[in-house]
């Protein structure tokens, strides 16, 4: 980080902790996944070599390998290399957020078509299907708000901008 304006490294390694405990509990994945996709998103200069991330993120080296080929591999972040060096950068994906939120919906669409099959069963009655149904009505009234949200909001907002 930069002595610039802006918190001080105390408070981005704090947030990124908070990104960290976020990431493992919501997504299930282990906390320094989390801490590489928070620090990633918040240092300066944007791209990082891992011994960078590694000293910021207070990590090992070898317990960052994994994590890397994971993030890299979902292409959550990149890996490259500057011409003329021979060290190996990483940076977040310019569409990383967009990434993880078009998985999100496919998940949510294949469960919805899960659901549809369950309803084709030949249940006797409604109140076998109940829940069932509930799921997708969820799943619609989920895919009417994206929907409305991507007919009303331009592409640079942000849901705090909306209040």
């Amino acid at each position: 980080m930069t002595a610039q304006d802006g918190p001080d490294r105390e408070q981005v390694l704090a947030w990124v902790e908070r990104v960290a405990t976020f990431v493992s509990e919501e997504w299930g994945l282990a906390p320094i996944t989390g801490r590489v996709l928070g620090w990633l998103m918040a240092c300066d200069p944007p791209e990082q070599t891992a011994g960078e991330i590694a000293e910021a993120i207070g990590a090992s080296r070898a317990s960052l390998t994994t994590n890397m080929h994971l993030l890299t591999s979902i292409r959550l972040i990149r890996r490259f290399r500057k011409a003329g060096e021979r060290n190996v950068y990483y940076q977040i994906e310019d569409d990383a957020w967009s990434k993880v939120i078009r998985q999100k919906l496919a998940a949510f669409t294949a469960f919805d078509e899960l659901a549809a099959e369950g309803l084709r069963l030949g249940w006797g009655d409604e109140a076998h299907t109940a829940r069932i149904r509930s799921a997708r009505t969820s799943i619609a009234a989920l895919a009417n708000v994206l929907d409305q949200a991507a007919g009303s909001h331009g592409p640079g907002d942000s849901m705090s901008d909306r209040h």
